[in-house]
């Protein structure tokens, strides 16, 4: 396979097209539709997705939740500001999260924290790969609780302006708590939406990613063989495996929202395909060259250049024809990134 650089997935994007706010109507995104085979592009609104969609599709959508993960405390010690955002609860310890620290080189085994006037505190415990801190917490009362009265939900570092209704980054199946970022492909559905798609008799089926560092952390290596993701935690129930797993069978589609649903039933998938029940910390990273046994199709949204991301959809339908929609959407004027616009990468 030749050599791929990070520097292939770069297209040149004018900051006024990165989208600043949702839209009112969830649905009134645009649409482009790329077909994965001839290349053929068509504009359409995201509302339109229902006219390509067909009884007996299985759609995969990631029901995660994100958390308000970013707090402002301070050093107990020197009463200096620290920003803390919260990547991923331990399994093993209800109270210790792996934690990204702003600024992180002072930020040492045994320092002590304070957030909101002592309602909570933490103690860095370990440091791990990529400088990333453990942080146990303490606290009175419940850690949800806590967490929606003093964090803040961790809008990307390119969206500028202040989220005015927070439930606006978040899809409207959201259900169990865990993510730092939203999976925003999914931020176009509205209830009414996903009824009138399950009316249509497409199955809706759900699985769990917990986006993480993995998803939005920039890729630092030129060779993208050296590039390793961080571990984010995926689920796949038994519900939702046998689904997925008999419409391949039977020839069915099976439509992914969003890189994150792609990446938990591919690093569920055996190697002949089949979809396995259960949970795992994957850190799975595709780029071309990858073959994928489940999604036929994907809906998602325009992503930055040199990111994972766009390397996952190039796989999925070819770098040229990826990149040469991408300059169609400059071109069109399409709005970009979490709250932009989307796209849906068709197979018949």
């Amino acid at each position: 396979m030749e050599q791929l650089l990070k520097s292939d997935f770069y297209y040149d994007l004018p900051e006024e097209l990165i989208a600043q706010d949702p839209l009112k109507d969830r649905t009134a995104s645009r649409l482009m539709v790329l077909d994965r085979e001839s290349g053929e592009i068509e504009h359409k609104h995201f509302f339109d997705i229902k006219s390509y969609l067909r009884k007996g599709d299985v759609l995969v959508l990631n029901n995660t939740k994100v958390i308000p993960a970013r707090l402002y405390g301070t050093k107990v010690d020197t009463g200096a500001v620290v920003e803390v955002l919260l990547l991923k609860r331990l399994e093993d310890k209800t109270s210790s999260w792996e934690c990204l620290v702003k600024p992180g080189k002072k930020a040492r085994i045994g320092c002590q924290l304070e957030f909101g006037d002592g309602l909570l505190k933490g103690e860095i415990t370990d440091i791990i790969e990529e400088g990333n801190r453990i942080i146990t917490f303490s606290f009175d009362g419940i850690f949800e609780e806590i967490l929606d009265k003093l964090g803040e939900m961790p809008l990307p570092p390119y969206i500028h302006n202040k989220l005015e209704d927070k439930s606006r980054y978040q899809t409207v199946y959201a259900k169990f708590d865990g993510s730092a970022a939203a999976p925003t492909a999914g931020l176009h559905f509205t209830k009414e939406l996903l009824k009138e798609i399950e009316d249509m008799g497409v199955e809706l089926r759900y699985v769990t990613l917990h986006v993480g560092l993995g998803t939005f952390r920039p890729v630092k290596e030129d060779n993208l063989i050296n590039h390793h993701m961080h571990t984010e935690f995926c689920q796949v129930d038994k519900k939702t495996a046998d689904a997925i797993n008999k419409a391949k069978e039977e020839g069915r589609r099976v439509i992914c929202v969003g890189t994150t649903s792609v990446r938990t039933v591919e690093s569920m998938a055996d190697r002949v395909g089949h979809v396995c029940a259960g949970s795992k910390d994957t850190d799975i990273f595709i780029y071309p060259g990858y073959e994928f046994k489940i999604p036929d199709c994907l809906i998602t949204n325009f992503h930055l250049p040199e990111s994972t991301l766009i390397m996952l959809v190039s796989a999925f339908a070819s770098r040229e024809k990826i990149l040469n929609a991408y300059k169609v959407a400059v071109e069109e004027k399409y709005r970009f990134f979490s709250f932009g616009d989307a796209m849906f990468l068709k197979k018949d």
